[in-house]
């Protein structure tokens, strides 16, 4: 497919936009709500992926109803709640045969914690996907590719997704440090809230900073969205090497791009387990090519 925006995606984000009406707001604030959604979706351009068009629509909620939906408890607690097994974690890392290959396995599983894709975020589900991360991944020979892309370069920029997951993708990127000691490492949060995406103040709760350099890609929007980059996270990107993007978002918002980049996430939408032809919430590791 040529374009960005996907039909799919269109319909699950108006049903979970229509989730999102107060019930206690009045008619004409719902009528209003619904016309603007609709007008904004009518006018859409195959040219933007549907978390632009979430972003706007987003607007419009806090315009009409006075409210953004905040998820600031909801990321503290998971960000808290992964520290704590943040040291029984780094142990089976390291003593698995292949350390790097089983903290990118933790590192896919950890992207569950996803408010937006998964209506009910459950720790024992997560707790499941924890114990049996060996099954829950497919990495295939993409992962060989992987390795020989981190040992040939210098400079990886590391994408993150949600709040939570955030403290395995740290020790992901501690593994990597240590296998490759010639990386320059460089990750991108997000440089507003939106969702429960990480940001800068994600960061530093799990001391993400204590790995690799730490910054904002200057705006709101769920993935990466290159046009509205800042003139930072752009030089940063056209610099990198080699890019690790976590999440179904950033593949969404990057997977027409020429970049090497390596898309890791946790299949939870329909469309993407019927594209990558695997079960729902099975990790996978994706080589967009040059």
């Amino acid at each position: 497919m040529s374009t960005l925006l996907r039909s799919e995606c269109l319909q699950c984000l108006t049903e979970s936009q229509l989730r999102s009406i107060p019930q206690e707001a009045g008619e004409e604030q719902k009528l209003a709500f619904l016309q603007g959604m609709f007008g904004i979706l009518s006018k859409a351009p195959a040219e933007v992926c549907a978390p632009v068009i979430v972003r706007d629509i987003e607007e419009l909620n806090k315009k009409i109803f006075g409210r953004v939906r905040d998820y600031s408890e909801e990321k503290y607690y998971y960000n808290r709640l992964m520290l704590e097994k943040e040291p029984q974690i780094r142990r089976k890392i390291h003593s698995a045969e292949d350390p790097l290959r089983k903290a990118l396995q933790f590192s896919l599983v950890g992207n569950y914690i996803d408010f937006s894709a998964v209506k009910n975020v459950e720790e024992a589900y997560l707790e499941k996907l924890l114990k049996d991360v060996e099954q829950s991944c497919v990495l295939g020979e993409t992962y060989e590719m992987l390795k020989r892309d981190l040992s040939k370069s210098r400079k990886l920029l590391f994408l993150t997704d949600n709040a939570g997951e955030g403290v395995l993708d740290k020790l992901f990127l501690e593994v990597i440090r240590e296998a490759y000691p010639q990386l320059n490492l460089k990750v991108l949060v997000k440089g507003s809230p939106v969702l429960n995406d990480m940001t800068m103040e994600d960061a530093l709760q799990i001391g993400m900073q204590q790995t690799a350099e730490v910054y904002d890609n200057g705006n709101g929007i769920a993935g990466t969205w290159l046009p509205e980059l800042s003139s930072e996270a752009k030089a940063i990107w056209d610099n990198a090497d080699v890019i690790i993007s976590k999440g179904q978002a950033n593949y969404e918002t990057l997977r027409l791009s020429s970049r090497n980049i390596y898309f890791i996430f946790l299949c939870k939408c329909n469309m993407f387990c019927e594209n990558f032809r695997v079960p729902r919430f099975t990790g996978v590791l994706v080589h967009k090519e040059l």
